[in-house]
């Protein structure tokens, strides 16, 4: 009489092909696991070229706005020196603020600048807009103002001279340094945002203020996209 439970081998067989074909159907239904990928670390000073074709475009855009800015600081007795122009079409992580010579037609100076946030918690494109309270950047030209010492510390007020950022004084947008703002470009990361100044790094507000300081008439910025 065969014991109780017992199997013959044919039959333990077949039994131990049928648990592993099932085995296999299960582990097929198990998602995949996430292929491996390769993050590329950026550094300050190491951002990514840029394309040829992309940049020779930005200089001649840069260009023009020289030029026309050039004969509008004649007409109206600013400085035909030097001129700041902010391209808001430029990523936050890019040098965006041009000391531009007038006199050359080429860019002296580069640097990152910060724009506003709207009052949200973080705008990594620029929203834009004159009314008061806003926090937002605004568009268009202005006369740079008088040196003082403020909540940011050393800063120039800035005069709208466009029915885009006509608010600016009453606003209190100005020039101004701030520490998280970095000397050398961080894309594709992007950068802080400020209240509705054009905010930059230390090291470039001094630069930025020497040229002010030595110049016999008002400078001219131009915040465009």
């Amino acid at each position: 009489m065969k014991p109780k439970g017992f199997f013959p081998a044919s039959a333990v067989l077949i039994l131990l092909i049928i648990s592993c074909t099932a085995s296999d159907k299960n582990k097929s239904r198990e998602p995949a696991p996430p292929a491996k990928t390769s993050i590329k670390k950026t550094s300050n000073t190491a951002a990514p070229k840029k394309n040829t074709k992309e940049a020779t475009g930005k200089t001649m855009s840069l260009n023009n706005r020289g030029s026309e800015i050039a004969s509008y600081a004649e007409q109206k007795g600013y400085s035909t020196r030097y001129c700041f122009l902010i391209d808001m079409s430029l990523p936050g992580g890019r040098n965006r603020f041009f000391v531009y010579d007038l006199n050359k037609g080429s860019v002296a100076y580069a640097g990152l600048v910060a724009h506003g946030s709207c009052n949200e918690r973080f705008l990594s494109r620029g929203k834009f807009s004159n009314l008061s309270g806003s926090g937002c950047s605004s568009l268009g030209r202005y006369k740079v103002g008088a040196f003082y010492h403020g909540s940011y510390g050393e800063s120039f007020k800035l005069h709208g001279l466009d029915k885009s950022n006509s608010n600016a004084y009453p606003r209190g947008v100005v020039i101004h340094g701030y520490d998280c703002v970095p000397d050398e470009e961080i894309y594709p990361r992007v950068l802080c945002n400020s209240l509705g100044c054009p905010m930059v790094s230390y090291n470039f507000f001094d630069k930025l203020s020497r040229i002010i300081k030595n110049s016999d008439k008002p400078i001219l910025l131009w915040i465009y996209r």
